[in-house]
């Protein structure tokens, strides 16, 4: 197969033999920029999986393009982290990406604390929608998902035909374990966020994050006594 892989030319054999081909995960990665080289984005949440990928891209392409989804309900330890990224990988391309509303706009139309009356609604506005128009202009992205996050996560490969963005999905890590990620990051002294010392293992805007007890899911601590685990960008 000559031609690139797209969302519009998935072929189920050919990504097959893909799958099976990689040796490991830079080589996922190697294959992934050059298969798709400008039109190849990563999108990045700037936890512990994902300094991990932006390390590890940083070796193979020092000026991959890397966005993240600036809802402006981060916490402070999050952009405090991003600055420290951007100091330490200062070739990488790390673009902040704002929704189209801001919070209070998004207030006006849809009443205060839309996060907490309609999460889904609230992800949407501020993450999906603004990672649907970055990924416009790209064939492909790149995220740290691994399978043994959630029972949601456990079926991801190497390539996944991503039928929310009609774009393909490269997810290196899938066969990381969490002790895998956080011996990575000591071993190679990367900087990450000091809220994952506080018992916050996954995390993502501050109203919907939450400390987790120790033993408990990765996730546990994302919305709260909602019914919601994932902010839609990977269902």
């Amino acid at each position: 197969m000559g031609s690139k892989l797209t969302y519009d030319s998935w072929d189920e054999d050919y990504v097959h033999q893909l799958q099976n081909g990689f040796k490991d995960f830079v080589d996922v990665i190697k294959w992934a920029y050059k298969e798709y080289e400008e039109k190849m984005i990563y999108a990045c949440s700037f936890g512990a999986e994902g300094v991990v990928l932006v390390d590890i891209i940083s070796k193979i392409n020092p000026f991959a393009k890397i966005v993240f989804l600036d809802t402006d309900l981060h916490f402070r330890e999050t952009y405090e982290l991003i600055e420290r990224i951007k100091e330490k990988y200062p070739t990488l391309n790390i673009e902040m990406v704002k929704p189209a509303l801001s919070v209070n706009q998004q207030s006006e139309y849809y009443g205060d604390r839309l996060w907490e009356k309609n999460p889904n609604l609230c992800c949407y506005l501020r993450k999906i929608q603004p990672l649907k128009k970055v990924l416009t202009n790209h064939d492909a992205w790149m995220t740290g998902l691994r399978r043994e996050q959630s029972s949601t996560r456990k079926n991801i490969n190497y390539i996944n035909k991503d039928d929310k963005f009609g774009k393909i999905k490269i997810c290196p890590l899938i066969h990381w374990s969490w002790e895998d990620v956080w011996s990575y990051i000591r071993v190679q002294q990367i900087p990450y966020n000091q809220l994952h010392d506080q018992h916050y293992p996954s995390i993502g805007c501050e109203p919907c994050t939450a400390k987790v007890l120790e033993g408990t899911n990765l996730r546990a601590g994302r919305w709260i006594n909602k019914e919601k685990t994932e902010c839609g960008l990977h269902t």
